[in-house]
């Protein structure tokens, strides 16, 4: 889509650059091409004064000028010089990018450690990451150095083994550009010809500890987290978190790899939200199986394909394979749908390759809306050890994800999550991210740069709870 241009091709900015086209805007900045292959960022007076009495830039890097009844503020960058969204991150070319973007970051959180950094303006030539302190949540600094890494990509730079796969640079050069951003790093990097080979580890010379457990964030003692979700939390840090860190101890009793693990409720509980976090916090390659994925209309297709992924799971291990909506390939083979052969067969691949993945370091986590449909053989102690239950959040639960989601936005002092998570208990969690983001709408269509519980009451009343037709949805035990 076209952009408004807030200057006319041609206008001659205060040092002298030319502006041309504009390439990204926000509310209140937009940057531009200028003639020389250049570019320019051109913020309004609001936004510019509120750069300079936090620090992050002087009055004589950054030039005011007036263009009709508004007053503006620009600062030029040359070619050979990043200026850029974070949000449109097009990734470095090199290392000597990377390590500018590193640092940039590291040194603007020396001046302010609150702002959210994900929707900010990269001006490699201020060495600054410039806040345009829009109402969101913020995102992580380790997940803003990973977007801006890979191109684009949501992934933490703590999760160093999944950076490391999805980015061009090489692990030594990665890890200098994490500790230049602030993250320390312990990284094992192999010497040729001294790699896993079928995804088993042949010698402690092949793979040690420090190639699990990547950057600050991921050492062993680190706690993982899950707001609003305490006994969910609680077991994925007893059952495999643990473990994990512990190797060494568990192995000592007889205690290998983690075992799989299913989770089963209701659509909307959070499942694959949980799953989500602990494949960030873990950093480990991450594989899929689901129905559009491998699923194949031709007889043994779905079988070769469920076979290919493990053994890519296998192969990169340790690593996590989720199955998703397991009822579509382990559904009870006695049953109707699951009786011809190849259903059968399909039951069968997974059964033999489940227990060899967890043997080779693979992470097993099948997710389920229907448990009743899944074959007994497969829920079965030495399979699936663990078949825990997902239900929707509770009150307590809800009140503590709305705490933690607001803490991170910019908000007034009566903001209350108790009415809220009165509403919202036992709905699925999807609806809690819905009343923030649309409280935070409401409040900046209102004028307001920061989130207030009139608006958050009122984006509730814009989610009544629905049922599955859509309608509004009565709460169990009220009239």
């Amino acid at each position: 889509m076209a952009l408004e241009a807030w200057l006319p091709i041609g206008f001659a900015l205060p040092d002298g650059a030319k502006a041309r086209a504009p390439l990204f805007q926000g509310a209140d900045w937009q940057i531009l091409e200028t003639q020389g292959g250049g570019r320019a960022l051109v913020a309004a007076d609001v936004l510019v004064k509120r750069w300079i009495s936090a620090g992050f830039v002087y009055e004589g890097d950054i030039h005011q000028f007036g263009f009709g009844d508004r007053q503006l503020w620009s600062l030029s960058s040359g070619p050979s010089q990043t200026l850029h969204p974070v949000t449109e991150a097009p990734g470095p070319n090199n290392k000597t990018e990377a390590l500018a973007f590193a640092q940039a970051l590291k040194a603007t959180r020396a001046i302010d450690a609150e702002s959210p950094l994900q929707d900010a303006i990269y001006v490699e030539k201020a060495s600054r990451l410039l806040p345009t302190y829009s109402i969101t949540l913020r995102t992580g600094d380790d997940v803003v150095l990973g977007y801006w890494l890979t191109g684009g990509v949501g992934v933490s730079a703590g999760a160093f083994r999944r950076l490391q796969s999805l980015s061009w640079l090489p692990a030594e050069q990665l890890k200098d550009i994490l500790e230049a951003a602030g993250i320390e790093v312990q990284v094992f990097v192999p010497k040729k010809g001294t790699r896993k080979s079928g995804g088993r580890q042949a010698s402690k010379e092949q793979v040690t500890e420090s190639e699990h457990v990547a950057a600050k964030g991921q050492h062993p003692g680190n706690v993982f987290e899950l707001p609003g979700r305490p006994e969910l939390e609680a077991f994925f840090n007893e059952h495999i978190v643990d473990i994990v860190q512990n190797r060494e101890r568990y192995a000592a009793l007889g205690i290998g790899f983690p075992s799989a693990v299913i989770l089963h409720g209701p659509p909307g509980c959070g499942k694959t939200f949980a799953v989500e976090r602990l494949v960030d916090f873990l950093g480990w390659p991450s594989f899929q199986i689901d129905a559009s994925s491998v699923a194949s209309p031709f007889i043994h297709e779905t079988s070769k394909k469920v076979a290919a992924v493990f053994e890519q799971a296998m192969k990169d291990a340790p690593s996590v394979l989720v199955i998703d909506e397991m009822e579509a390939f382990l559904a009870d083979r006695e049953m109707g749908a699951a009786s011809s052969h190849h259903r059968v067969e399909e039951v069968a691949e997974f059964l033999r390759r489940i227990p060899e993945a967890v043997k080779n370091e693979v992470l097993i986590i099948a997710m389920t809306n229907r448990i009743d449909m899944i074959d007994s053989a497969v829920q079965r102690r030495g399979r699936f050890d663990h078949v825990i239950k997902v239900d929707f959040a509770s009150e307590a639960e809800v009140r503590a994800l709305l705490e933690k989601l607001v803490a991170e936005l910019p908000k007034d002092d009566d903001v209350d999550a108790a009415p809220l998570a009165k509403e919202l208990a036992g709905r699925p969690l999807s609806d809690v991210s819905f009343v923030i983001r649309e409280g935070a709408r409401l409040a900046v269509r209102a004028g307001k740069d920061r989130l207030s519980q009139e608006s958050m009451l009122a984006a509730l009343r814009t989610a009544p709870a629905r049922g599955p037709e859509g309608a509004e949805k009565r709460r169990i035990g009220f009239v």
